[in-house]
C-alpha cells in the first residue's frame, strides 16, 4: 500500500483521539458542514470501517454509488459535503464488515484484518472521485496507532485531537498524541469536547462532569494549542440522528458558537 498522491492545494486533516465516546464523529460532521456552508468544497472520509456514522450524521445515507471514469462518485450530504463511508456499501443496518481470505473468514487473523483495513482506506482515498477539495476531513476510529497508519498513506497529513474532561480520556488521548508525534505527525491542536452542559431552557452553560475541564493544561503538556472547548447541548444527539448538522440548525447555541470558532481556526 503505497502513499496516495495529494492533489494541488489539497489539505487533509484527521480527527483522532485514541478513545471512543469523545465525540470525534460529531465534531467532524459539524466542522465539515460549517465550512461547506461558508462555500468551501469539503470531503469527509469515514475511516471507522466497522462503526461508520458520517453518512448518517451528514444526511447522505441511502444514495446509490455511481462509478464514473475517474472513480466512484462520493455521496453528497448536507451543504454539499462529499462523503465516502463503508456505510454506503452495506446491505442493511446490522450488516457487519467481515474480511475473507482464501482460508475462509478472517475472524481471528489480526494482521490480515489490519492489512485489509489499510487497503480499503487507500481505495477510498484514491478511487473516489473527490475532485478538487479545499479540505478533506477524516474521522478516525479509536486506537492509538490509527493516525500513524494513515500517515503512511497520506503525505503531509495533519491531526486534530479530541478529548473530554475525564482523567481516563486525558490518559488515552495523551498516548495517541505522543504516538502521532513520535511517528513525525503534525498536530494542529487539541479540542476539549463536552466541557460543560448547555441548559435546554435558558442556554446557560454549567458543569457536565464533576471534574473541572483541564484541556488547556493537557494541551500545554503536549506542546499543542487548545483550539477550543465545546459544551454539550442535548439537542446535538438528535441532530446527528436526523442527519442535520447541529451547527447549521441551532445558530444561537453556545455549542454552535464554540464549533464555529474552532472551524474558523481550522
Amino acid at each position: 500500500c503505497g502513499a496516495v498522491p495529494a492533489r494541488p492545494g489539497e489539505r487533509v486533516v484527521a480527527v483522532l483521539s485514541g478513545k471512543g465516546g469523545v465525540g470525534k464523529s460529531a465534531l467532524t460532521a459539524n466542522l465539515a458542514a460549517f465550512l461547506a456552508d461558508l462555500g468551501w468544497r469539503i470531503g469527509v472520509l469515514d475511516a471507522d470501517l466497522n462503526g461508520p456514522t458520517q453518512a448518517q450524521m451528514l444526511g447522505a445515507r441511502g444514495q446509490t454509488m455511481q462509478i464514473k471514469p475517474d472513480g466512484i462518485e462520493p455521496a453528497i450530504g448536507v451543504a454539499g459535503v462529499e462523503v465516502m463511508s463503508m456505510d454506503l456499501f452495506l446491505n442493511a443496518d446490522d450488516t457487519p464488515v467481515e474480511w475473507r481470505h482464501v482460508g475462509g473468514l478472517a475472524a481471528d487473523t489480526f494482521v490480515w484484518r489490519g492489512l485489509m483495513e489499510t487497503t480499503t482506506l487507500r481505495a477510498f482515498l484514491s478511487d473516489t472521485a473527490w475532485g478538487v477539495l479545499d479540505l478533506l476531513l477524516i474521522d478516525l476510529p479509536p486506537g492509538a496507532e490509527r493516525f500513524s497508519t494513515l500517515a503512511r498513506l497520506i503525505p503531509n497529513l495533519v491531526g486534530l485531537a479530541v478529548t473530554i474532561p475525564s482523567e481516563a480520556s486525558y490518559l488515552v488521548v495523551k498516548k495517541s498524541i505522543r504516538a502521532a508525534q513520535g511517528s513525525g505527525g503534525n498536530l494542529l491542536g487539541l479540542v476539549e469536547n463536552m466541557s460543560g452542559y448547555v441548559c435546554p431552557y435558558c442556554w446557560e452553560v454549567g458543569p457536565l462532569f464533576s471534574r473541572r475541564p483541564e484541556g488547556k493544561r493537557v494541551a500545554s503538556e503536549l506542546g499543542l494549542p487548545l483550539l477550543g472547548s465545546i459544551p454539550f447541548d442535548p439537542r446535538l444527539a438528535r441532530a446527528c440522528d436526523d442527519g442535520e448538522p447541529f451547527v447549521l440548525t441551532n445558530p444561537g447555541s453556545p455549542t454552535t458558537s464554540a464549533l464555529s470558532k474552532i472551524a474558523k481556526r481550522l
